[in-house]
C-alpha cells in the first residue's frame, strides 16, 4: 500500500489525514525501521507494508466505533505501538495510554514520542492484569491488537473497561476463540455488540474485530493471576 492509496482507503473509514498526520506516520515509520536494525520489534519492514499491515490495520477499529466522542484509551501490549500510537497521532482528542511488560518495546515508544513531541500519550511498562486490578473500570475504550487468545485478552482488558465503555479487539480468524470466550466475557459483564469481519485492501489478509460493551462494573477477583487465567483457556484446547 503505497502513500496514495493509504490516504485514500483511511479516508473510506472516516479519518481525513492531515499533512501533520502524515508527518508523524513518515517518522514513525523511518524510525520503526531504523530501530528494528538493532532490536526487533516487527518483521513487517518495508514501506508499503507498514503502511498496510500496521497503519491502516490499526485504523481499521474506526470500523466499529467514533473516536472523536471518548476522552481515554488504552491499548494493551502494544508492542510497537499498533493499534496505540497510531490512533494517538490520528486522535489528538483522546488521551492514549500504551501497556507493555517489555521495556525494550516501552523504551522504543518514550524515544517515539520525544521524535514526534506528541502530549496527549503516556507508557506504562507493568503486566496487563496487576495494572488492571489497579485500575478498574477506568477506560472509555480498551484496545488490543493479535496479543493472546480472545479468552486470555477478554480477563486482561473488560476489567479496564469503564460501564458503558467497550474493548475492542483487533485479531484475525478467530472462531474457536469466540466461542471458547463468551463464557469469560459474561462473567466480567460484557457483552459482544459486534463482531466485524474482512479483509484488509490487499485482499488477503483477513481480520476480526470484536466490539464488547461493558454494561456493569468488573466483578471481585478480576482479573485473576496469569497462571490461573492460562490454566482456565487450556482446558479449551
Amino acid at each position: 500500500m503505497d502513500i496514495d492509496k493509504f490516504i485514500e482507503e483511511v479516508d473510506k473509514l472516516g479519518l481525513k489525514l492531515t499533512d501533520n498526520m502524515l508527518n508523524k506516520l513518515n517518522i514513525y515509520k523511518e524510525y520503526l525501521v531504523e530501530y528494528n536494525k538493532h532490536t526487533n520489534l516487527t518483521r513487517i519492514t518495508d514501506d508499503e507494508d507498514i503502511y498496510l499491515k500496521h497503519f491502516y490495520d490499526s485504523l481499521t477499529v474506526l470500523k466499529t466505533i467514533d473516536l472523536n466522542k471518548y476522552d481515554n484509551l488504552i491499548d494493551i501490549g502494544s508492542g510497537a505501538g499498533f493499534p496505540g500510537m497510531v490512533i494517538a497521532i490520528c486522535f489528538p482528542n483522546l488521551q492514549v495510554t500504551l501497556l507493555d511488560s517489555s521495556n525494550k518495546r516501552i523504551d522504543f515508544l518514550n524515544n517515539l514520542i520525544n521524535k514526534l513531541d506528541i502530549n496527549n500519550v503516556k507508557t506504562v511498562c507493568e503486566r496487563a492484569e496487576e495494572y488492571a486490578r489497579n485500575n478498574l473500570d477506568s477506560y472509555d475504550i480498551v484496545t488490543s491488537r493479535a496479543v493472546a487468545n480472545l479468552e486470555i485478552l477478554s480477563e486482561l482488558c473488560i476489567p479496564l473497561v469503564k460501564v458503558a465503555g467497550y474493548f475492542i479487539a483487533l485479531k484475525s480468524n478467530i472462531d474457536n476463540e469466540l466461542n471458547n470466550s463468551k463464557n469469560i466475557i459474561k462473567i466480567l459483564n460484557g457483552n459482544i455488540e459486534n463482531i466485524y469481519k474482512f479483509t484488509l485492501p490487499d485482499n488477503k489478509s483477513i481480520r476480526t474485530i470484536i466490539k464488547i460493551k461493558k454494561v456493569n462494573k468488573t466483578p471481585n477477583g478480576y482479573p485473576r493471576e496469569y497462571a490461573k487465567i492460562k490454566r482456565c483457556v487450556e482446558k479449551h484446547s
